[in-house]
């Protein structure tokens, strides 16, 4: 038989492992048959008795209750001060990195020049925001939101006639209808004109009638557009990368899905930026 050739070191070996493994296992288990067929019982017994049956006293051994003593006192210092404040793990390492990494990239592009925030801000939208968007960020046929009117007149007549929700401002979403198209396109010519960033309009005519308006739109955003101190949007930044950022980092919820939002440290304040400046640049 080739499997029982004892000339192949691995079989003489295997058979030797396996015989003393029964040898030993013969022996302890005979051992322990004599012991339990000979030995007689004894030791102190507690003060109790149950019918004339009595339990033995069982103290926990002194090496025992040491080790499990010391056990509890290692397993606070472990949990409190050993891990994880003073103790090496992957995420830290990571997160490390990344910070170091980070620092770097803010320190190289602190001051971009217009050219640069736009051929950055156009490599993040086709990572970042092109999946959903599109690559022309035309929306994919409403899929999602529009954003080459982002920043312009028609976007803030779209939001006023259709209203606009999902980014958690605490005075809550704003509603559709609040005024006709036709006012709407009124509000939209004062906003821009005289409380965003824009300060160019359509048809300047309808400034005025705008401004007659635009107490409906104050109740929430303020005579000065600022959004009361964060309790809804600051329009006064309306035209600026600043809007957009504030977005991104608010993520917004719409129609088909929600955007998630950016302050979760995948983009630094100058990559949005980037992003902002590309996409106002798509309107103009």
């Amino acid at each position: 038989m080739e499997w029982f050739n004892l000339n192949d070191n691995v079989n003489l070996l295997a058979l030797i492992g396996a015989a003393t493994i029964i040898l030993a296992t013969l022996f302890v288990a005979g051992k322990y048959i004599k012991q339990m067929r000979d030995d007689k019982s004894e030791g102190e017994l507690i003060d109790t008795t149950w019918d004339g049956i009595g339990e033995y006293k069982n103290p926990v051994p002194m090496g025992w209750a040491v080790v499990f003593l010391l056990t509890i006192v290692w397993a606070i210092w472990y949990f409190l001060v050993g891990y994880p404040l003073n103790a090496y793990s992957q995420i830290g390492e990571y997160n490390e990195e990344v910070a170091s990494y980070n620092a770097k990239f803010e320190s190289k592009w602190s001051d971009p020049d217009y050219d640069t925030l736009m051929g950055m801000g156009e490599g993040v939208f086709l990572v970042q925001c092109a999946p959903c968007h599109g690559i022309t960020a035309d929306g994919m046929d409403e899929k999602a939101a529009d954003l080459t009117v982002w920043g312009s007149e028609d976007a803030i007549v779209d939001v006023i006639v259709n209203g606009s929700k999902g980014l958690g401002y605490p005075l809550g979403e704003m509603p559709a209808g609040m005024l006709d198209e036709d006012s709407a396109k009124a509000v939209a010519a004062f906003m821009v004109q005289e409380i965003s960033k824009t300060k160019t309009n359509k048809d300047s005519s309808l400034v005025a009638v705008g401004e007659a308006l635009w107490p409906t739109c104050a109740a929430c955003h303020g005579e000065d557009g600022k959004g009361f101190m964060g309790q809804s949007p600051d329009l006064s930044i309306y035209g600026k990368s600043s809007f957009v950022v504030d977005v991104l980092n608010r993520g917004k919820m719409g129609s088909i899905g929600n955007m998630p939002a950016f302050s979760d440290g995948r983009l630094t304040s100058v990559q949005k930026e980037a992003v902002g400046t590309y996409i106002l640049s798509l309107s103009k």
